[in-house]
């Protein structure tokens, strides 16, 4: 069974934690703990955030005093992938010995007309008080936003097209090799007049790159997990309540923040809209529950939902 699972940005960078490379190599060892016994029966590809990544890079090239420029938003996403690709490489083969595990930098392909590019979107960075954030806003010319109780950078976060390395990702999977790829949405990247390809100034939402890296690879199941347990009807209401099973219109009949869980409601009812598969969104540490269909929200066309449903 082919299975693509994406982890939150957050899960190698808790909110409070200082960015020390060996506080997020720790939180990645995690992470695949909790990913390494489903890589032993299925094909795996994972993909990840890079929130709270990129917005460090930006900091730190932003204050670079040897730069006439901060580097542009695709090279800072490019810096993620290898950074957090090479912790995930590694904690993958010391916890899979003799499994062949890449990890791999690509593109996404995104429009350059997507209305996106005028309206940020994506939190990128660490979180500020209210003061702090707009202050930052004013002096760097940001575009803040709140993020729950905090506020954190917007940048845009146009929509995915296809994944550029489709193929070469595809061809791993046939040698049963475990795939890190597409990480932080992938660079995000547009086709210029001359059908050549060229960064631009964006942070891809990695959950919806992953539902269309998910539908191009032919998929049996695609994971979204993250750092809650399952999705909450009325969130942010008196008596939030968890959804275990949906379809996907039950799921667009409610309302989620739209930069969080909005996008990773999108992406599991579009995975499940076009293939008639199976999507879920669950906490990291319930991998193995949410595919087993004991933990999470589940979302299969008719709502419905048993095991065997995976490997449909």
């Amino acid at each position: 069974m082919r299975i693509v699972i994406a982890i939150g940005g957050n899960a190698l960078l808790e909110r409070g934690q200082r960015p020390d490379a060996a506080t997020q190599q720790a939180n990645a060892v995690r992470a695949v703990q909790a990913l390494a016994p489903l890589a032993a029966d299925h094909e795996i590809v994972i993909t990840h955030g890079n929130g709270p990544q990129v917005g460090m890079l930006a900091l730190q090239s932003a204050a670079d005093p040897g730069l006439r420029i901060p580097y542009p938003f695709d090279v800072l996403g490019a810096q993620t992938q290898g950074m957090i690709g090479y912790w995930l490489l590694q904690a993958l083969q010391n916890a899979l010995p003799g499994r062949q595990v890449a990890a791999i930098l690509d593109q996404t392909l995104v429009s350059a007309a997507d209305p996106a590019f005028a309206r940020p979107s994506k939190f990128v960075g660490p979180v500020y008080d209210e003061a702090t954030g707009k202050r930052l806003a004013a002096e760097r010319g940001w575009v803040v936003a709140p993020d729950g109780a905090s506020w954190r950078r917007v940048v845009p976060s146009p929509l995915p097209q296809r994944i550029v390395e489709t193929r070469i990702i595809r061809s791993l999977l046939f040698e049963r090799t475990v795939v890190v790829c597409a990480g932080g949405g992938g660079i995000p990247v547009v086709r210029d007049e001359d059908g050549r390809l060229r960064g631009v100034e964006a942070v891809v939402d990695k959950d919806l790159a992953t539902a269309v890296l998910a539908e191009s690879l032919d998929a049996d199941a695609l994971l979204l997990l993250t750092d809650v347990p399952a999705v909450l009807r009325g969130f942010g209401g008196p008596s939030p309540e968890a959804i275990s099973r949906a379809t996907p219109a039950e799921l667009r009949r409610e309302r989620f923040p739209a930069g969080s869980m909005g996008p990773k409601v999108e992406a599991v009812c579009r995975f499940t809209e076009l293939t008639g598969g199976v999507a879920a969104i669950g906490a990291l540490d319930d991998a193995a529950a949410i595919l087993a269909g004991k933990a999470g929200t589940i979302v299969t066309p008719a709502g419905d939902y048993s095991a065997g449903a995976f490997g449909r």
